[in-house]
């Protein structure tokens, strides 16, 4: 995560909400670390309540694209680019935990393969767009949506709406952690202006994708959409009304 802008001073210029090592001090490093690993013990555990036969294949294809889209930057504004968190798309196409499992395993690979956010902050990445991304991401969806009225178009708007949002949470929560821990001479003032107010932009880009990704998913098969699933009503066998075999004997 970069806060050098034009001038070196503390700027937008290449934010990423991937925290190299050495930005946070390592004993909040090791503290969110630890957080990060009990929070996926919790998540491995309550993930398989939000999987079933059909939605399985989907989280492997959810991560996967998290992990793609998560590589490609877009432009916000001069100097400023952005990319994909997937916290809360995750959640909504594959349940909040198994969002948090999804995020996480794309984490550590570009941690462990292409060097995208330290070994020593991974922890602090996981919390970051993991946990508030997908969790909290997924409690405002759920908030919207419980004001919204209750049908397909809906879930579209509230999944745009809570992805933006949820890149903004993610934003805060790191100023918290450099607020705690930061080792680099920037003021308070200076990090949450740049991260909170360029994520802000970031976020629209967020809701967009998140909106639109979930759209396509929800024309095509809306019944492996985990935040639809209250719409879609699940089959039932109808008793046959043909006679039983060797009854009219």
């Amino acid at each position: 995560m970069s806060l050098d802008g034009p001038g070196g001073g503390a700027g937008t210029e290449g934010h990423d909400m991937h925290i190299p090592d050495g930005f946070i001090e390592p004993p909040v490093a090791v503290a969110a670390g630890v957080v990060a690993v009990a929070g996926i013990a919790v998540a491995i555990k309550r993930a398989p309540t939000e999987l079933d036969e059909r939605r399985a294949p989907l989280a492997g294809l959810t991560a996967a694209f998290v992990f793609a889209a998560q590589m490609l930057n877009f432009p916000v504004a001069a100097g400023t680019s952005g990319h994909l968190l997937g916290g809360l798309l995750a959640a909504v196409l594959v349940g909040p935990w198994t969002g948090v499992l999804c995020v996480s395993l794309v984490l550590l690979v570009q941690a462990l393969v292409f060097a995208d956010g330290g070994l020593s902050a991974l922890g602090l990445n996981i919390i970051n767009m993991g946990f508030v991304g997908a969790l909290g991401g997924y409690a405002v969806f759920r908030g919207i949506r419980a004001v919204l009225a209750a049908n397909r178009g809906t879930v579209v708007i509230a999944a745009g709406v809570a992805g933006g949002l949820s890149v903004v949470m993610a934003a805060v929560a790191f100023w918290v952690e450099y607020a705690i821990g930061g080792s680099v001479d920037v003021s308070l003032r200076a990090v949450f202006a740049a991260m909170v107010g360029t994520h802000t932009l970031i976020g629209i880009g967020e809701g967009l994708i998140t909106a639109a990704t979930v759209g396509a998913v929800m024309a095509v098969r809306p019944d492996l959409v985990y935040g639809a699933r209250d719409l879609i009503p699940v089959p039932t066998v109808a008793p046959s009304t043909e006679p039983a075999r060797g009854a009219e004997r």
